[in-house]
């Protein structure tokens, strides 16, 4: 590889110090090294797909994203690069560290074999999403790596969500939402939850329900070709279920009764870049024991 970019979080790579020594590794070594800037931060236009990076100075050749942060800043970075397909490898400066794999101590020892060629590179599906509300409008909910949720809104109460798999009305779930997961997703969100670990090999969706109110609601692991429709029920007649809908923990869209979403495999994938010989179920292992 000859042609790298750099994207940080800022809160834990404070005056982009351990960015500009990555950079003057690479560039010792001939190769050219970009540290990305992180776009204006505006509250009125956040939304579950706002992007953080500004792409716009990434050269189209780039050969590689390395991420440092935690897996938060992972998540949103690959659906900043989701268009332009850049492969990634993450730097973990943050806590438990799933998806950024390579800890700082020995990131450098990483980066040699970068620039050998020496990793092997994984394709990770991802969800897309298609929102119906407020009556009829229709909105790009946005592409996730992790997980697309529907949960129960701030009043605090139950809420209906009924399930259809390919047009076919499935099962109503009453309790606190339920989780769309991708297998990468599946050791997130919808593992807290009592859903299945799946090896971030396999093509499937995963469907939680979020603490149901029944005995015997159990989580799903479907074809990830299938499609999905989630909408909002209603559990009380007298009232309208309230909801939020998220992508990868992002901020959404409150929802009420009748508001759906359909949600299916995403054209794009995120593809990273495995640089240790740590199988899927060795990090399991030891980032969750």
């Amino acid at each position: 590889m000859e042609k790298f970019c750099i994207i940080t979080n800022t809160l834990k790579d404070q005056d982009y110090a351990i960015s500009k020594q990555i950079k003057d590794f690479f560039e010792k070594n001939g190769k050219s090294c970009l540290i990305t800037k992180d776009l204006p931060f505006d509250l009125q236009a956040v939304s579950s797909d706002i992007k953080r990076t500004d792409i716009s100075e990434i050269p189209d050749d780039t050969e590689c994203a390395i991420i440092l942060g935690g897996d938060g800043t992972f998540i949103q970075a690959a659906s900043d690069l989701r268009e332009m397909g850049i492969p990634m490898v993450g730097v973990n400066l943050g806590t438990l560290g799933y998806l950024t794999e390579i800890e700082q101590k020995e990131m450098f020892s990483a980066f040699e074999k970068l620039i050998k060629d020496d990793y092997i590179l994984e394709r990770r599906m991802m969800l897309h999403g298609l929102l119906y509300y407020d009556g009829g409008k229709k909105k790009n909910f946005g592409t996730a790596l992790n997980d697309i949720v529907i949960s129960r809104g701030i009043c605090g109460r139950m809420i209906s969500v009924e399930l259809t798999i390919n047009g076919q009305f499935l099962d109503t779930y009453i309790g606190d939402g339920v989780i769309l997961s991708t297998p990468t997703g599946s050791t997130s969100y919808n593992l807290s939850a009592g859903g299945p670990v799946v090896a971030p090999q396999v093509q499937a969706i995963i469907i939680t329900p979020i603490c149901p109110h029944s005995l015997n609601n159990r989580s799903m692991v479907i074809n990830a070709s299938d499609q999905v429709e989630l909408k909002v029920g209603r559990t009380k007649a007298e009232a309208a279920d309230e909801a939020v809908i998220t992508l990868d923990g992002r901020l959404g869209l409150l929802l009420q009764t009748g508001d759906r979403i359909e949600v299916g495999k995403a054209a794009q994938e995120t593809k990273i870049l495995k640089l240790t010989n740590h199988c899927f179920y060795d990090v399991v292992k030891s980032k969750f024991q």
